[in-house]
């Protein structure tokens, strides 16, 4: 996904991980400010508008999830990450109910987060998209009504999709032609990226390209490294 443009707002107050960390985030395109405890990090809130928080949890004058309540409150949908030094259930448990969208604990690898960055980021536009709303879905001779999970091939008894087989095809539906990421599915629809959910959508791709067969001319294909595109060829051609 592209990161041109993006701006986070990282709230850190160890000076040295805070500049280290926003450097990185720098050169991966992102247009980051930084403040150094949360009292800053609230005042840098109101008067700039920012597209993702990152947030310490552990901070003099105000803590990450005292700040988050407050980013919330002025803007429910903007994605939070929280990170912290804590790993109890407890504080894990806290900060997803602060509204966390992720939650890293230190040390952590910077490219893991960027993954996560870059997932929300990207589950955030399509979201927002104008067609995020749409429910039936022409795939070649097949009729998706994702309201219903019905999947019609022609004139045909409608087959009964399961949740996760159904938001998946919707998935791929308002990509068609063009890739959906990986992380985009896992994040969108198991609320996870990591490796057990990632072989349970290989197994749930297996099953639509398994219903999908009937129509030669439409294909799921696997785009290594990156995800998935469904293609209809009459129209990609």
């Amino acid at each position: 996904m592209e990161a041109v443009n993006k701006k986070i707002l990282l709230v850190e107050d160890d000076p040295n991980f805070g500049i280290v960390l926003k450097d990185y985030l720098a050169l991966n395109n992102f247009d980051v400010v930084l403040a150094k405890n949360g009292m800053e990090g609230f005042e840098k809130f109101r008067k700039e508008t920012f597209d993702l928080c990152i947030l310490d949890v552990m901070m003099p004058y105000k803590d990450g999830f005292t700040l988050a309540k407050e980013i919330r409150e002025k803007n429910e949908h903007i994605p939070i990450i929280f990170l912290t030094a804590k790993t109890m259930k407890e504080d894990v448990l806290k900060g997803y109910k602060a509204g966390a969208d992720d939650y890293l604990n230190k040390p952590f690898d910077s490219e893991v987060l960027l993954f996560k960055i870059k997932a929300i980021l990207q589950r955030k536009a399509t979201a927002g998209s104008a067609d995020s709303n749409q429910f039936e879905f022409q795939i070649g001779k097949f009729h998706l009504n994702s309201k219903l999970r019905f999947l019609t091939y022609g004139d045909e008894e409608p087959i009964k999709l399961s949740p996760k087989e159904n938001e998946l095809l919707r998935l791929l539906a308002l990509h068609e032609n063009d890739l959906m990421p990986r992380e985009l599915a896992l994040t969108k629809i198991w609320r996870d990226d990591n490796y057990f959910t990632s072989r349970s959508m290989d197994v749930y791709i297996a099953k639509l390209r398994k219903y999908l067969k009937r129509d030669e001319d439409v294909e799921i294909l696997n785009i290594h490294g990156e995800g998935f595109r469904l293609v209809i060829k009459s129209e990609a051609e």
